[in-house]
């Protein structure tokens, strides 16, 4: 495959991820706004659960991986009864790791009044707890089809189907938290009901798509009329699912860490920090998005033995990554002093996010790696060794050096920013090694 042909492939999966999950955070940013313009104390009461939630999704979305590149494996050798198989193996795992994760935070529910919270928050919190409680199970089943018809080249579905749920929630929002004055549980039923749809949209676009209705899919389901669920494949799927769903949650851990070290700086420093976070989150989406899209095709070639386009992919989205990040950082730098105002008008959060910058510039090639070579061994089904590096660069690297930079060497907030290049570059490196040594070893034995 010639370079530019690469390139295309890449962006033409890579884009529907990237307008998907954007308009995911933009949809945040709204229901954040609009929580309050309501109240502050909902406001206060919805950052607490919503940051008890974030981990829960982090694992459930890392159990969803695992369908890629099972599924682009099986896909590129045509064995199209075992790719229908697979989903409905994933859809039962999703299902079934969601019920598990709703169980252990049900417990959490009936004792969040033990955690320190506002005596007078909890009324506001526990409605608004067990709305997004029931939305997981929902939110899984979107998971795990939306990473099957990822696997099959069809990224737009998806994204179409989160664009239609992102428009809905915010509709119901407006409706229920003003309109009918249900305030906090106002947003937590609106998500819930537009979680409930996604599965449901998502199943009817694959059933009616081009794909599941290709000759090659009707013969298989056809075939194997009455698919059964494999145990073999259900383990599979645990296998290689719960290695990435630790590695994104030692990941998601090392970043609340740091935000409780900024609350301990004080309130300027932590508002600044969260501006920051939110602004960088555009710049990760991208690397995400073509990160995504290179492990399909990673997945689609390691099912041929292509191991050279396989090494090819990986590098030209490396290199798609760079290049377009560093595009989006510049405009972030060079419209900063426009951006901080936006979400407040402290003079002194304004001058911490400003001197942000440096450190958020610095660390975009650490994440460019460890989007990129992450996504690379999801798709080579090479994740064990990614749980250890991910532990070194997030809990012995970036958090200690996250304290020393701030509190025994006096650097205070922008300290806590300077320790991030160190942790993901250190991950970005692990992963680059890791994979490297992957395919000197398969190639060895072929």
């Amino acid at each position: 495959m010639q370079h530019r042909a690469r390139i295309l492939s890449i962006i033409q999966l890579a884009y529907p991820i990237v307008i998907a999950q954007i308009g995911s955070i933009m949809q945040g940013w709204a229901d954040t706004i609009m929580v309050g313009q309501y109240g502050t104390p909902e406001l206060s009461a919805a950052g607490f659960v919503n940051n008890v939630f974030n981990l829960c999704i982090y694992f459930l979305l890392g159990i969803s991986y695992a369908t890629t590149p099972i599924v682009g494996n099986y896909y590129s050798q045509g064995r199209y009864a075992r790719v229908l198989r697979t989903l409905r193996d994933s859809n039962w795992v999703n299902l079934l790791a969601s019920l598990v994760v709703v169980l252990l935070l049900s417990i959490l529910y009936l004792n969040i009044h033990r955690l320190g919270q506002p005596v007078e928050l909890l009324p506001l919190m526990r409605p608004y707890f067990l709305a997004l409680l029931a939305s997981l199970p929902f939110m899984s089943l979107f998971n795990s089809m939306k990473q099957f018809s990822d696997a099959l080249g069809d990224t737009k579905t998806p994204m179409w189907t989160m664009i239609g749920s992102n428009i809905l929630n915010l509709i119901l929002n407006y409706l229920l938290i003003f309109t009918f004055d249900l305030g906090l549980f106002g947003a937590g039923l609106a998500t819930l009901i537009a979680r409930a749809l996604m599965p449901l949209a998502q199943c009817i676009a694959l059933r009616r798509g081009h794909l599941l209705r290709s000759p090659n899919f009707q013969q298989a389901e056809q075939a194997h009329s009455q698919f059964t669920c494999s145990r073999q494949g259900m383990l599979a799927l645990l296998k290689l699912g719960i290695p990435i769903s630790t590695q994104l949650c030692l990941e998601a851990s090392s970043f609340n860490v740091v935000a409780i070290f900024m609350g301990w700086i004080g309130a300027a420093a932590l508002a600044a920090h969260q501006i920051m976070s939110t602004v960088s989150t555009l710049a990760f989406m991208v690397y995400y998005g073509i990160g995504a899209a290179a492990a399909i095709r990673i997945a689609y070639f390691r099912g041929q033995e292509e191991w050279d386009e396989v090494r090819k992919t990986a590098s030209t989205a490396l290199g798609m990554s760079f290049v377009s990040g560093m595009a989006l950082v510049a405009i972030i730098c060079l419209a900063s002093p426009h951006i901080a105002p936006v979400f407040t008008s402290s003079h002194e959060v304004i001058l911490l996010f400003l001197s942000f910058l440096p450190c958020f510039v610095c660390y975009q090639i650490g994440d460019c790696l460890q989007v990129i070579y992450a996504n690379a061994l999801r798709a080579v089904e090479n994740v064990r060794a990614m749980m250890l590096y991910a532990f070194i660069a997030y809990c012995l690297v970036s958090v200690p050096l996250a304290y020393l930079f701030a509190f025994p060497l006096g650097m205070g907030a922008v300290g806590i920013w300077w320790s991030f290049p160190f942790g993901l570059t250190t991950a970005g490196l692990s992963y680059y090694f890791q994979f490297r040594r992957h395919l000197r070893r398969v190639e060895t034995s072929s």
